[in-house]
């Protein structure tokens, strides 16, 4: 019996070897092609094409349909888009969104590229704030927005307590249309740029550092040296800083659900969290389906537009 299980087992591994030899035996447009790896990449690409590609095509389908999970979709045309352009609270959430990309990414760049200097200038106190400085990133929605809630807090929020000892009037940061997306914004910089924070600083330690000592020598001061030297040299981390942090903000939506659940009024809603209240609350998943793929084609613009036109001009 072991003898019979032990050839039936060399018998199965020959057969595995032919199997494979022929794999890479196999080709394609007279090129040998090694098919082994594609088999162990298969379980993962079928995952993939079955919960992120389907889904894709799938939520692209439900945009043109009216459909409340219950029965099946029913087939609208563009109704859903048409409703959305029409919608003055659909269009509000797009112009928020917009007005939160106008603040978030250039104060998550500049923050992230300074802390990156100070760091990496090894001014006193570098390391611990290297720690500092990234910690936030780490740090859950739910925790980021607890805790700015309590700092932004009209009556007894530290900062409130701070402005109230230099004389300036206490700020209704979340309870305000006029201020609660600003108050949104603050806590999304300073929980975004921990990781923006990190490929300045590396981007930092490649830059050579005989280019530097070369234009000191030849009388450049320190703002010259970084102006003419360090940020030519940072431009591609500079624009993959921009477009991730870009893509980052027009997706916001942990920190307005947990802070101020769009409110008041709506002043601080964006289009993912009015897509979650307006559309996948009330059932209506072609509508917000709609909303997803309107904000994949704007995102798709405005990354293209950053990327032509704009990283040109950086630096």
């Amino acid at each position: 019996m072991e003898l019979r299980v032990e050839a039936d087992r060399l018998a199965l591994g020959r057969v595995a070897r032919n199997v494979l030899r022929g794999m890479r035996r196999a080709t394609w447009r007279g090129e040998k092609i090694d098919w082994s790896g594609y088999v162990f990449v298969l379980p993962f690409f079928s995952f993939f094409v079955l919960f992120t590609a389907g889904a894709i095509v799938f939520g692209i389908f439900l945009a043109f349909t009216e459909w409340g999970i219950v029965g099946a979709p029913e087939w609208i045309g563009l109704a859903n888009f048409r409703e959305i352009l029409e919608e003055p609270w659909a269009r509000g959430a797009f112009v928020s969104t917009f007005r939160y990309v106008a603040v978030i990414v250039p104060g998550v760049a500049v923050m992230a590229f300074f802390f990156a200097l100070f760091v990496h200038q090894q001014w006193p106190g570098h390391t611990i704030a290297r720690a500092a400085f990234f910690a936030p990133y780490v740090c859950s929605a739910t925790v980021v927005g607890l805790i700015w809630v309590w700092l932004l807090d009209t009556q007894y929020g530290l900062i409130n307590q701070y402005l109230g000892v230099l004389g300036i009037p206490r700020i209704p940061w979340l309870t305000s249309p006029r201020w609660s997306w600003l108050g949104v914004s603050i806590t999304s910089v300073w929980w975004d740029a921990g990781f923006s924070f990190i490929l300045f600083l590396a981007a930092l330690q490649d830059v050579p550092q005989p280019l530097v000592d070369a234009a000191v020598i030849d009388g450049a001061n320190r703002f010259q040296v970084l102006w003419h030297v360090i940020l030519p040299l940072l431009r591609s981390t500079i624009s993959m800083v921009i477009t991730l942090q870009m893509i980052s903000s027009l997706r916001i939506f942990s920190q307005i659900m947990v802070m101020t659940n769009g409110g008041p009024a709506g002043s601080s809603t964006s289009v993912i969290h009015y897509l979650y209240a307006f559309g996948l609350n009330r059932g209506r998943l072609g509508f917000a389906s709609a909303l997803a793929v309107l904000l994949f084609l704007v995102t798709m613009v405005v990354t293209f537009i950053q990327r032509r036109f704009v990283t040109r001009e950086v630096c």
